[in-house]
């Protein structure tokens, strides 16, 4: 079953953000409503505190003011004291409400109901008694008994505040540990959440990165298929048809480049007939300007030759049509008659030869390496001024045939190293010989260098020139060659 999945990377974006943002909003939240409610918690407890203290306080002040009211009515006997008692006990009782709306348990509230009830008896009791009598002395002597009242209630009070302390100190570390858990929590699920999504957005990129990249090398086998998002889904559309219409035009290439190749075989047969048999004096003895003339004619039908053979075999190549023909032969007597075809080049180029081969068996395509020689020949050839020197060694190095050929012409640039080994490629410099060059040659190389499974290298020359390194091994493993020459393909 398919996942769901958004309708655009917009969307997609989206929803990663918010899943990446929803935890850590949901803790910043969980954290302020905490915070909030601690702050509210610790606020609360302060006002209640200083509250009932100051009316503990007002509370002692009160009672000894009833006190004094008492015994100055006891001495003085006078009926006014009455009336500043009864102020001074409303006074306290205001106070007593106070406290008691304050008073967080029921015990402090029932002790404090004691001492309301314990005042208002007391100011019943000082109107009924006469001044200086026996009962007004008991009277007066009952007030420290309401002081001691009011103590123990102002510090039940105070237990109960220090009590709220601590369990207010007990939810701040409880709150502390909750929000490190869930810091623990978060930071896994987000990393999570950032792994997955950065998985959704770099799986289709990395997709359609690969098949740009396919493309631009003109790998144009494999099908273009990316799930993700609709927007590149749709993309990857768009590319896997463009990926079609370039191998329908590389095939429509191969084939008129093999159709006008056989065209041109039997026209150039032809000539080169007819050349051989006006040289062999068929038709009569030549003179020497014409023998000259037959002579270049003779020379430019093998270049043609050479480049219909060229594209010939780049065209089969890129139609997947031959493969390798594996067979142990001499490499002196092929690299001979590789330099013998080019010998009128040569000759007419003045171009000196520098030949250092070993007495070597390859286990190679006799065909494929002569190309591979004859092109790098014909390439060093191109580019190297009259009176030059061309250089062809061939070595064995650890179970590798080791090829190089090196002239004495300008050199590649560095910027079209890159690149010369591109089909129908052809740098910037200029050309010697009467035939221009399609820029393929060295485009076979690397196919059939790559099919033998070796590589091919261009060296730095201090002294300037270019140095063409090939890289083959010795020894074919029985098996990997058909793999090599379809990859290659």
């Amino acid at each position: 079953m398919r996942l769901l999945r958004p309708k655009s990377l917009s969307g997609l974006m989206l929803i990663g953000f918010t899943c990446i943002a929803a935890p850590l909003l949901f803790a910043i939240g969980g954290a302020a409503l905490q915070m909030t409610r601690l702050s509210e918690r610790s606020e609360q407890l302060v006002i209640h505190g200083m509250q009932g203290t100051r009316n503990n306080q007002l509370m002692f002040q009160q009672i000894s003011a009833l006190e004094r009211t008492a015994r100055l009515y006891q001495i003085i006997g006078n009926a006014d004291l009455l009336d500043v008692y009864a102020r001074n006990n409303e006074r306290l009782a205001k106070t007593t409400r106070e406290l008691l709306r304050l008073l967080p348990d029921a015990e402090s509230q029932d002790q404090l109901q004691k001492v309301q009830a314990e005042a208002v008896r007391m100011q019943q009791a000082i109107t009924q008694v006469a001044p200086n009598s026996p009962a007004m002395t008991d009277l007066v002597n009952t007030y420290p008994k309401l002081l001691d009242m009011s103590s123990q209630l102002a510090a039940h009070t105070n237990v109960q505040i220090d009590q709220e302390l601590a369990n207010l100190h007990v939810a701040t570390d409880n709150a502390q540990r909750e929000l490190f858990m869930e810091s623990l929590l978060l930071v896994p699920i987000t990393i999570i959440a950032v792994g997955w999504f950065t998985f959704l957005f770099g799986r289709p990129i990395r997709a359609i990165d690969r098949a740009i990249n396919d493309l631009g090398r003109g790998k144009f086998s494999r099908p273009i298929a990316i799930q993700g998002p609709a927007d590149l889904e749709k993309l990857a559309m768009q590319l896997d048809w463009l990926r079609l219409r370039l191998l329908e035009l590389a095939q429509e290439k191969n084939r008129f480049l093999r159709h006008m190749s056989h065209e041109l075989k039997t026209p150039l047969a032809n000539i080169r007939e007819g050349t051989e048999l006006l040289m062999d004096g068929a038709v009569g003895e030549l003179q020497g300007s014409q023998r000259e003339v037959a002579g270049i004619l003779r020379e430019n039908s093998m270049k043609l030759q050479h480049l219909i053979e060229n594209l010939l075999s780049f065209s089969a190549w890129q139609a997947k049509s031959t493969g390798l023909e594996i067979s142990e032969f001499k490499l002196r007597p092929l690299i001979k008659s590789v330099l013998e075809n080019q010998q009128l080049t040569l000759i007419a180029q003045r171009v000196r030869l520098n030949v250092q081969i070993e007495d070597l068996s390859p286990q190679a395509d006799r065909g494929k390496l002569r190309l591979i020689l004859d092109n790098l020949l014909s390439n060093a050839i191109k580019f190297t001024p009259r009176g030059g020197t061309i250089a062809i060694h061939a070595r064995s190095e650890r179970d590798q045939l080791v090829i190089d050929v090196v002239d004495s012409g300008p050199g590649i640039p560095a910027d079209e190293r890159n690149r010369i080994f591109e089909a129908f490629y052809q740098g910037k410099l200029p050309q010697g010989g009467h035939v221009k060059g399609t820029g393929i040659g060295l485009s076979v190389v690397t196919e059939f260098v790559n099919a033998h499974g070796g590589g091919i290298e261009i060296l730095e020359r201090p002294e300037g020139g270019a140095h063409f390194r090939v890289r083959l091994p010795l020894r074919q493993m029985p098996g990997v060659l058909p793999q090599r020459a379809h990859a290659a393909a």
